[in-house]
């Protein structure tokens, strides 16, 4: 009989209850237990695991590493899905792997290069994939020089973190005085350059930003599968022009997203994204995580989170094919079940209680109504964290 696999993700994005729901519909119907934590007892996560339990708080990373070790070997873990501190735990993978327990995430060296989009568009570049210009600002005077450039050559300035994830600070500079216009509608991304100046002004530390010229769409996100022998094993492209969504097996967007997965070593799951400039595909960011999007391969008949457990227990899935590309789509948001509300009086405050507590009343699956995967189908739009 063969035995069933458990999966935990720790502090994840919301949408990753997709991620979860792909990992039950396996298409070996092999059992799965997943375990999931998370900071905040709201998030839907936690209600669409198996087990679940609040992450002890304001641990260092270290510390985290050593709470992860011992879920992992209290659990007997087999597949490790983290996001949060994913670069101390990978440093660690060894220790994991004497748990019993695969880490599904890239390497150290890996997961190093794109945590910092400067050092990573260096690196990118001088294997031969396409950047856009960008500038490091860390003063306002750098800011207006980078601006003023990328203006004379008739582009709109945007800046982001030089580090992060998800979209998080991403800005667009207008020349624009602040009016009305701003306080009508919905919050823009636009900001006046002015109050960008002004705030920096008043920082006391200095900001490390990207600044870079405002790409155009498509936007495409590849979504790679990578073993540890450094072959991919799945690349599939998700379009994104407006509200339209799509796929596209184009080689235009696969085959730099192939050469920085393999270049670099993007073990397992990666997001590599694209934009427009001008005329070409250029590197957006890199992600050594799985998207939140990545269940909408599933409209091209592909359960990706499934391949990669099975790469991580050292099942190889072979090349994963889609066998056909899913029609265009959107994305709406829907409704997923929450735990209980459980007041803060009530809640025990030492990891241990925790773990004690969801050992005693482990919290059941709440799963959404069965999803059937077609390609008439909407998505779930990403939520935050």
């Amino acid at each position: 009989m063969v035995s069933r696999v458990r999966v935990w993700l720790n502090r994840t994005y919301a949408e990753n209850v997709f991620f979860m729901d792909q990992l039950r519909r396996n298409p070996s119907d092999r059992a799965v237990e997943i375990h999931a934590t998370h900071g905040d007892p709201d998030s839907p996560v936690l209600a669409a695991a198996d087990t679940a339990e609040l992450e002890p708080e304001n641990l260092s990373p270290a510390g985290y590493v050593e709470y992860a070790l011992d879920q992992c070997r209290r659990r007997g873990t087999d597949v490790f899905v983290p996001r949060l501190h994913q670069s101390s735990i990978v440093a660690h993978r060894a220790e994991f792997e004497a748990a019993g327990t695969a880490v599904l995430a890239p390497p150290p060296e890996a997961v190093a290069v794109f945590h910092d989009k400067v050092i990573a568009y260096e690196a990118v570049q001088a294997i031969g994939v396409p950047v856009p210009p960008w500038w490091r600002v860390r003063s306002s005077e750098e800011l207006v020089a980078a601006v003023e450039e990328l203006e004379a050559a008739g582009h709109k300035a945007c800046f982001k973190p030089a580090s992060g994830a998800g979209g998080v600070g991403f800005r667009v500079i207008t020349r624009s005085p602040f009016s009305l216009m701003h306080l009508s509608g919905f919050p823009s991304p636009y900001v006046p350059l002015d109050l960008v100046l002004e705030a920096l002004e008043r920082a006391e530390e200095p900001v490390d930003w990207l600044v870079m010229p405002r790409l155009e769409q498509p936007e495409v996100s590849v979504d790679c599968l990578t073993g540890p022998d450094n072959r991919v094993r799945l690349a599939i492209g998700r379009t994104k022009n407006g509200r339209r969504r799509g796929f596209t097996l184009h080689e235009q967007w696969l085959e730099p997203a192939r050469l920085i997965a393999e270049g670099f070593g993007l073990h397992y799951l990666s997001n590599i994204q694209f934009r427009m400039f001008g005329d070409r595909p250029v590197l957006m960011d890199v992600n050594t995580r799985p998207a939140g999007g990545l269940h909408q391969l599933s409209l091209c008949g592909v359960n990706a989170p499934w391949a990669a457990v099975q790469l991580a227990l050292g099942e190889d899935p072979g090349e994963v094919v889609p066998p056909f590309l899913g029609q265009d789509y959107t994305v709406v948001s829907g409704a997923r079940p929450l735990r209980p509300m459980q007041l803060p009086h009530q809640r025990p405050e030492a990891t241990e209680q925790r773990a004690e507590a969801t050992e005693q009343q482990p919290l059941p699956a709440m799963p959404a109504e069965p999803v059937e995967v077609t390609a008439q189908q909407a998505t779930v739009e990403a939520l935050p964290l």
